[in-house]
């Protein structure tokens, strides 16, 4: 799993790599689909690994006001401050340890570690691919999203 963790976090950097190129208009365009910008949904991608993250290991959730983030240079922080407790995370987890139950505060029911883990990996591949569709619908190549060939 944590193979997949590293490629998300690539292929987020590619991205981060890619908006540094277009004007802070477009980045803050008001767009069909995901949290409705490409900043917006960058930040939102972070805010809910970390959430989840904060959520498997009891600790309380930090919200974060999406609109705050309006650089790429500010949500490109913002991952990078919370890269490391998900990277500890990721690194002290065990296979034994997914089963375990997490009840989250923003929502009801409870989930198992093992799926939380997986949804949090299909959330971010799933928002790259409205970023992917955002750019080509403005004419510019997107971060190519294969796992073929990166260095995992």
């Amino acid at each position: 799993m944590l193979t997949l963790f590293i490629y998300n976090w690539q292929v987020r950097s590619e991205w981060f790599k890619w908006c540094r190129d277009l004007p802070s208009e477009e980045l803050k365009r008001q767009r069909t689909g995901g949290m409705g910008n490409i900043l917006r949904t960058l930040a939102h991608i972070i805010d809910v690994e970390c959430s989840w993250i904060k959520a498997i290991q009891g600790k309380p959730d930090v919200a974060i006001d999406l609109d705050t983030y309006n650089t790429i240079e500010k949500v490109e922080d913002l991952s990078i401050r919370y890269h490391s407790e998900v990277m500890d995370y990721l690194n002290s987890h065990s296979i034994e340890d997914e089963q375990g139950m997490v009840q989250p505060s923003w929502m009801e029911g409870t989930y198992e570690k093992g799926m939380i883990l997986r949804h949090i990996i299909a959330h971010e591949i799933h928002h790259i691919g409205q970023l992917s569709i955002w750019s080509r619908e403005m004419g510019i190549e997107p971060v190519s999203a294969s796992l073929i060939n990166r260095a995992l």
